[in-house]
C-alpha cells in the first residue's frame, strides 16, 4: 500500500491528545468494543474533524517495546483514509519494537498492508505475553480469532 499519497480530508487535523480528549477517547474505544483498560490519553494521537474527535489510536509503552492499540475511527468518517493515516503516523512515531493484537483476519489484513506480520504468541516479548495472555487463552480454548502481529522494521 502506498502511504505517501494519504492526506487528511478538509477540516481535519492530526494532533497529540490533550487532557480534554480523555473522556471522548474512552467513549470512542468503548463504542468500538475494544479493551477499555490501559487507556492513557497521554499516549494517544487523535484526528479531529470539524472540531470533533473522528479517530484515535495509541502507542502503549512497555519495558522494551510498544503496542499499537485502541485504533478507532467513528463510523461517519470511515473509508476516508483516517485509519490508514493514523496507523502510518503511529508506526513513524514508535521508538521501540512495535506489536499489536487484533481480532479477526480482516483487521490482520489491514495491518499487513503497513508491513505488520503475524507472529506466534511465543515470539512476543515477555512484557506483552502477560498482557496478551488472556487473548491467547481465548484463542486456544474457544478459538477467538486473535492475531498477534509485529512491525519488523521497528
Amino acid at each position: 500500500m502506498n502511504q505517501s499519497n494519504l492526506e487528511l480530508p478538509s477540516g481535519c487535523i492530526l494532533r497529540k491528545a490533550t487532557s480534554q480528549d480523555n473522556w471522548p477517547i474512552r467513549l470512542l474505544v468503548l463504542s468500538a468494543k475494544l479493551d477499555p483498560t490501559q487507556l492513557r490519553w497521554q499516549q494517544f494521537w487523535v484526528i479531529e474533524c470539524n472540531g470533533k474527535l473522528a479517530a484515535c489510536g495509541q502507542l502503549r509503552n512497555f519495558d522494551d517495546t510498544q503496542e499499537l492499540g485502541s485504533l478507532v475511527v467513528i463510523p461517519a468518517w470511515r473509508n476516508r483514509g483516517l485509519g490508514s493515516l493514523l496507523t502510518q503516523h503511529l508506526i513513524a512515531t514508535a521508538t521501540q519494537p512495535l506489536y499489536l493484537e487484533c481480532l479477526g483476519q480482516r483487521l490482520a489484513e489491514f495491518y499487513s498492508r503497513f508491513g505488520f506480520v503475524a507472529i506466534a504468541f511465543e515470539e512476543l516479548p515477555r512484557s506483552l505475553k502477560s498482557k496478551f495472555g488472556l487473548s491467547q487463552l481465548g484463542k486456544k480454548l474457544i478459538r477467538v480469532p486473535v492475531v498477534f502481529m509485529q512491525y519488523p522494521n521497528s
